[in-house]
């Protein structure tokens, strides 16, 4: 598994990169939070300490939930109950608190990760909505029974908001997950694919428009 490790302190970074590596484990260590933003999409699961000095790692957690589900496990000496709570309410997979022992913390990175690919096993694959239908594998749309041919990005951009149907996407994640970076994407880019797609799926219910947030595809259950 390839774990992105963000922790300030050498010491502690050295002896989790050798013990998760002796499990197996492939580790990018990184020092500050705006690199977990660069080097989070080609990693399988997040180890987050706090204290890191450029910024608070809750607001690292924050950015990061708003591009990417990937599991988190966050791995600090900050153990007062609010931090636990916020960390565990923004999205931490797990809450660890330094020192902690690494039998413990390889059992937790295991449950997580066994949590996730349960999650992904069962998650849908052919979404629908009214009479539209999103068959996620095969890329290919349905509007009344008549198949609909979508541009690879007018796809993208559905298959993201079709595979959390029911579900708010913000931009950033949009952007993320089609364009590879959010911060280095058009926005526009995203505005005018959004008004093809609508055009061609002839549904404009279809992908609602949450100002201010993002997007969310309609309701399986409609």
């Amino acid at each position: 598994m390839q774990i992105l490790l963000a922790e300030d302190d050498d010491g502690v970074a050295a002896a989790l990169v050798e013990v998760l590596y002796d499990h197996g484990h492939v580790t990018r260590r990184v020092r500050y939070g705006r690199e977990v933003l660069t080097y989070h999409r080609s990693s399988d699961l997040l180890l987050l300490d706090l204290g890191l000095p450029d910024t608070d790692g809750l607001d690292v957690l924050r950015a990061l939930r708003a591009v990417s589900d990937m599991p988190v496990v966050v791995l600090t000496a900050r153990g007062d109950e609010r931090s636990v709570v916020r960390g565990l309410r923004l999205g931490a997979d797990d809450y660890l608190v330094k020192p902690v022992r690494l039998a413990e913390l390889l059992a937790r990175i295991d449950a997580v990760t066994r949590r996730n690919a349960a999650k992904s096993a069962s998650s849908v694959r052919t979404a629908r909505a009214g009479d539209v239908e999103v068959d996620l594998d095969a890329r290919r749309v349905r509007v009344a029974g008549a198949e609909i041919e979508l541009t690879t990005k007018e796809f993208d951009i559905l298959a993201v908001l079709a595979g959390r149907a029911g579900t708010a996407v913000s931009r950033e994640q949009l952007l993320d997950e089609v364009w590879g970076d959010a911060r280095h994407a058009v926005s526009r880019s995203l505005d005018v694919h959004l008004t093809q797609l609508r055009a061609k799926l002839r549904r404009p219910e279809l992908l609602t428009t949450i100002r201010g947030f993002g997007y969310r595809f309609g309701d399986l259950e409609d």
